[in-house]
């Protein structure tokens, strides 16, 4: 691909904070050239499999296709294998959902909801490999040219935000220009990680999308900690240092073993990353190193450009875990935008193994998947209405011992479900602690028409208390559930 795919910003080695300006104006910079990734001549499209029906399943339909995503920098291009999959009869799709596959040239079938939607529905389905930038081809090579030309340029279009987004939008592409099978009027991203971060950024930037639901991403906030490693705060490092200790000791009521994982999973997130020792050798000004964790995941901060998808008709939702530090910002994303369409998940975690002492990972709960399911029959059919996040109030009683707690809900909104969520002294984001945390609940009576009331009872008045409430709602045999904004009681 030629350089008419390269990334128009507006960033400069002496002025590091353009680009967070111009972001500050909803999405006024021109982040992405739009008519190059939209041209289907530069995918440089290689068949793999042509158009045929799954063996297994010879009511879907099948084609396995590799595109150059872009030319990242001279001589590097970034390519993935795509699969497309519509029914096999029909005809044309008018829906389309983008989604994510592995790194293999193999066809991948949907499975679970996005299953559900092409065999019942007649949804496209889009799949498109990509993962951490180590993994994907030249493996083991890809990051380090990445981090290698960010050092040297300062432009955040090489950090992985940048790449992953652009994945998706190109994977669209690709399916666009299969004209005889899909012509849609609506396109749904999804994605959880890595792929909910490029659900954010392809949404916020290509009006094509008309909808997305990004799982275990950041609406607000830095996702897991500092860009540049070693720039972490000194309390951070002392509290994993600490927890540590008391993981050998027995005293945290986990096995001591998930040290290995979380050990993996921090080299894993280094691949992404720059060092301090790098950014000073390259010359980084202190200004533009303090800089740089923001300016790299300005792109898929959805609260920047929240009029420019109020004014384009974008529909999303947020699934997110209260336990995952890659969604930090949840208290100030509640305290700002009481309104914002999500469902946070009390005590929910990332993603990753089980090995890491994770049991509430938050992909893998039913009801966030039940969630994706119902906003896609919302977005796509109208099938049902979704509901907004409650009004809470809170107040307690004067020895501080009782906390009062009511959610309430539009007139004609009654949720079956609704329960009161709340964790004692929550630690801070980004430290391990954070990520098990213990939350307690307890059901909500109704007390008139969409209203619903919890009282807790404390032994000793809490010192930091967080709460949050969750509401599930079932109309036309589709659960979904929402959550209040995330407030701190205390």
């Amino acid at each position: 691909m030629k350089t008419n795919l390269a990334l128009s910003l507006c960033v400069s080695v002496s002025a590091s904070a353009c680009l967070s300006s111009a972001l500050a104006a909803n999405g006024s910079a021109r982040l992405f050239d739009l008519p190059a990734i939209r041209d289907p001549a530069t995918l440089e499209t290689t068949v793999i499999q042509d158009w045929k029906p799954v063996a297994k399943d010879p009511t879907i339909r099948q084609k396995l296709i590799e595109i150059t995503v872009c030319d990242w920098w001279p001589g590097r291009k970034v390519r993935l294998p795509v699969t497309l999959n519509a029914p096999a009869k029909g005809g044309v799709c008018r829906n389309l959902l983008v989604a994510n596959m592995g790194l293999g040239l193999k066809p991948a079938t949907p499975r679970g909801e996005q299953l559900e939607l092409l065999k019942k529905h007649g949804v496209g389905v889009v799949l498109i490999g990509m993962g951490t930038i180590d993994a994907m081809k030249p493996a083991g090579k890809l990051h380090l040219g990445m981090k290698k030309h960010l050092l040297k340029t300062k432009d955040v279009r090489y950090t992985p935000a940048w790449i992953w987004g652009m994945s998706q939008m190109r994977a669209l592409t690709a399916a666009l220009a299969e004209t005889a099978v899909f012509r849609p009027e609506k396109v749904l991203a999804t994605g959880g990680s890595k792929r909910g971060v490029a659900t954010a950024v392809a949404g916020i930037h290509d009006d094509r999308f008309t909808a997305i639901l990004p799982v275990v991403a950041p609406p607000l906030g830095n996702p897991g900690g500092a860009m540049v490693i070693g720039t972490e705060p000194r309390t951070q490092v002392a509290a994993d240092q600490r927890f540590f200790a008391e993981l050998a000791a027995g005293r945290l009521g986990l096995d001591p073993g998930i040290k290995q994982a979380l050990d993996e999973r921090s080299g894993r997130r280094a691949a992404q990353r720059v060092t301090l020792e790098e950014v000073k050798a390259a010359a980084w000004s202190d200004a533009e190193i303090r800089a740089l964790t923001g300016r790299c995941w300005d792109a898929c901060r959805i609260v920047d450009f929240l009029p420019s998808l109020k004014a384009r008709g974008v529909e999303y939702f947020y699934e997110v875990g209260a336990n995952d530090s890659v969604s930090p910002g949840l208290l100030e994303l509640g305290r700002r935008y009481p309104d914002f369409p999500i469902h946070i998940v009390p005590g929910g975690q990332h993603g990753g193994p089980a090995t890491a002492g994770f049991t509430r990972r938050t992909p893998l709960l039913p009801e966030a998947k039940q969630n994706f399911l119902t906003f896609a029959l919302h977005h796509f059919h109208g099938t049902r209405d979704l509901i907004p996040a409650p009004r809470v109030t809170q107040s307690w009683s004067d020895d501080g011992l009782t906390l009062h707690v009511e959610a309430a809900f539009p007139d004609g909104i009654a949720p079956g479900e609704n329960e009161l969520w709340w964790s004692i002294d929550k630690s801070e984001p980004f430290t391990l602690f954070f990520e098990y945390d213990r939350w307690d609940s307890k059901a909500m009576k109704r007390l008139r028409s969409g209203v619903y009331v919890a009282d807790v009872v404390f032994k000793v008045p809490p010192k930091r208390l967080d709460i949050v409430t969750t509401h599930t709602h079932v109309e036309k045999g589709l659960p979904f559930t929402v959550s209040s904004p995330y407030l701190r009681a205390r």
